[in-house]
């Protein structure tokens, strides 16, 4: 099996590379490949079996005022790439986004969700969804994620730890919940998700369990030796941004049982892991 990850330079495109440690694996970062060129999409995909899409445009405020750039990233690549998969027979996995959604949920957004964006950057995201069901869904899967960290990247954690040290109490927003994930583990998932031969379609890949920013703010604090009171919540009124972020981002995973597959591990777990790795080392 011949692998080719886009958007190989970004934080999850890495970990992709060390989780294919070993196979036969080419990784093209934006430098190497613009998704948006269909030719360069079509000749980089020649003699691919399996194609990871990790290329997006994720700055979501910026998306506000510049949605025609985020949609030539997020949907007509992904469209790009479907379409030189299928004329391959290659599989596809498509990285999508939690912003399908509106955040209006009280429990777990299922798979099967209707898509409902409220920013840009959502309509975008979905968009390239779509494109990837019509042009090669037969061998395509969607694997959606939210709250991601890790250590080639913007990172929550180290950003609070950083904080800690100059301020003595950090306000926190506690209405904002969704599910801290560290890119290691969700791309372990995808190696086992692709190994297992699983069926094609939407897959849901974040970290089990619920938690706010405060709660996740207040775990790494706990993690560093350092007392969570010092995390003071707050509310998204505190912090304006232009882009609107769903208030519940919480995904469900009953695909992965339904696939025989096992979801990924607690948050808690996973953060705690990262902390031991040195991901939110401030120095």
């Amino acid at each position: 099996m011949k692998y080719l990850i886009t958007g190989a330079s970004g934080m999850l495109g890495r970990d992709l590379q060390i989780a294919l440690a070993g196979r036969s694996v080419t990784a093209l970062g934006r430098g190497d490949l613009d998704v948006t060129d269909p030719t360069a999409v079509t000749n980089a995909v020649a003699g691919f079996d399996v194609v990871i899409n990790a290329a997006a445009y994720t700055k979501v405020d910026d998306a506000e005022t510049n949605e025609d750039e985020a949609y030539a990233v997020n949907a007509v690549g992904p469209r790009n790439l479907a379409v030189a998969a299928s004329a391959v027979n290659a599989k596809l996995v498509q990285i999508s986004t939690d912003y399908v959604f509106d955040g209006s949920a009280s429990t777990p957004y299922a798979e099967s969700t209707p898509y409902s964006p409220i920013s840009a950057y959502g309509r975008t995201k979905a968009a390239g969804e779509e494109f990837v069901q019509a042009e090669n869904g037969s061998r395509s899967y969607i694997v959606r994620t939210a709250w991601l960290y890790g250590k080639n990247g913007p990172n929550f954690a180290k950003t609070m730890l950083k904080a800690a040290a100059a301020r003595p109490t950090l306000t926190v927003v506690t209405d904002q919940v969704g599910q801290p994930t560290w890119t290691v583990d969700l791309a372990a998932q995808i190696v086992l998700l692709l190994d297992s031969d699983a069926p094609v379609g939407i897959y849901h890949g974040t970290n089990s369990g619920v938690a706010s920013k405060f709660d996740q703010a207040r775990d790494v604090f706990v993690l560093a030796g350092l007392d969570p009171e010092r995390i003071l919540p707050t509310d998204s009124s505190a912090f304006v941004l232009p882009a609107p972020r769903p208030a519940y981002s919480v995904l469900g995973h009953a695909k992965w049982a339904a696939a025989g597959l096992t979801p990924m591990r607690r948050w808690q777990d996973a953060q705690a892991a990262a902390f031991a790795a040195g991901v939110f080392e401030t120095s």
